[in-house]
């Protein structure tokens, strides 16, 4: 029987939530520029900007590289860019598998990204994405600094 689960955590910004949202509906095509876990990207179908587009990633997760082929979704109103998994080695473990960015202004703090994963579980025995969850906040992290440098 399959497992749905869900992961969350809050990542404080240095930058602002406008300006990383904006990172993902302008420039995602230098994700690797900004990013030491992701080596490349390419756009599949559509345009890197535009929602229901397909791109396919490689990146690394706990040192070994992997791929990622995903269908992009946005909601400008919410600064949420969601990330719906199509193929990759993470469906060796995972049925389904959805990240979620959620850019979130906060008055009188740091603005935050809630990252959020989605997945259900292939069966029981399978890990939480707990890895992927990491790499997640570690490419937050890195889109964040690197929009601060810009």
């Amino acid at each position: 029987m399959a497992v749905r689960g869900k992961l969350e955590v809050e990542v404080d910004l240095k930058s602002s939530a406008d300006q990383f949202y904006g990172f993902f509906r302008s420039t995602p095509h230098h994700l690797p520029n900004a990013c030491t876990d992701v080596h490349a990207g390419e756009i599949l179908e559509g345009e890197w900007h535009s929602e229901g587009s397909i791109r396919k990633w490689t990146f690394s997760v706990e040192g070994k590289k992997e791929t990622f082929k995903e269908k992009i979704q946005f909601d400008d109103q919410n600064k949420i860019v969601a990330h719906v998994g199509i193929e990759g080695e993470l469906f060796n473990f995972y049925k389904s598998y959805k990240a979620i960015l959620q850019a979130v202004h906060k008055d009188g703090g740091p603005d935050v990204v809630k990252v959020i994963i989605e997945y259900e579980k292939l069966n029981e025995s399978m890990p939480h994405p707990v890895n992927y969850l990491d790499v997640t906040v570690n490419m937050t992290k890195d889109i964040d600094a690197h929009l601060v440098k810009a």
